[in-house]
């Protein structure tokens, strides 16, 4: 059984739990120093830091339950514009992340809906993330969702710099 629900602040171990694997899943092979990654596990997905963002009243996050185990989450970051945007009233889709042994069952498709609504409940006009330039699975994903990719930026973690495709999606 499936289910979606508003995050609170006691999800925090379960996101930041779920936030270190699929990280690691996604992009851990892309470091060539493990300090590297390690640290940047240690400072994104602490259990403090996940609690601190929970609270954030621009912040709105979901979690994925299968049989009961979680298995995902996702972030909207509300009224977050970006130099890509021409618009004003603009959210950001910061994070969808969904454990490799649960992909299939387009667990991120659902996350990204409920999350596309609140943005527009909320009045956003437009939609933006990014994403990992080679990451060409969810590229597909996203544009298969009516996302345009809007620019490129790069984004550094310890030694590594890392190319990003920004895209949006008018809503």
């Amino acid at each position: 059984m499936k289910q979606i629900r508003l995050a609170k602040i006691e999800d925090a171990k379960d996101i930041a739990l779920l936030g270190r694997i699929t990280f690691n899943e996604t992009f851990g092979a892309l470091f060539k120093d493990p300090e590297d990654l390690r640290t940047y596990l240690n400072q994104t997905f602490s259990v403090k830091k996940i609690a601190s963002s929970l609270g954030k009243t621009n912040n709105v996050f979901w979690i994925a339950f299968v049989d009961g185990l979680p298995v995902g989450y996702a972030k909207l970051r509300l009224k977050s514009p970006t130099s890509f945007m021409k618009q004003e009233n603009v959210s950001q889709l910061q994070k969808i992340y969904v454990l490799k042994d649960f992909l299939s069952m387009k667990i991120g498709k659902r996350l990204q809906e409920v999350l596309i609504s609140e943005a527009a409940k909320n009045g956003s006009q437009e939609i933006w993330l990014s994403v990992l330039e080679s990451n060409q699975r969810a590229i597909r994903f996203y544009e298969k969702n009516d996302f345009k990719t809007v620019g490129e930026h790069k984004f550094s973690i310890g030694k590594e710099t890392f190319d990003f495709v920004a895209m949006s999606k008018q809503l």
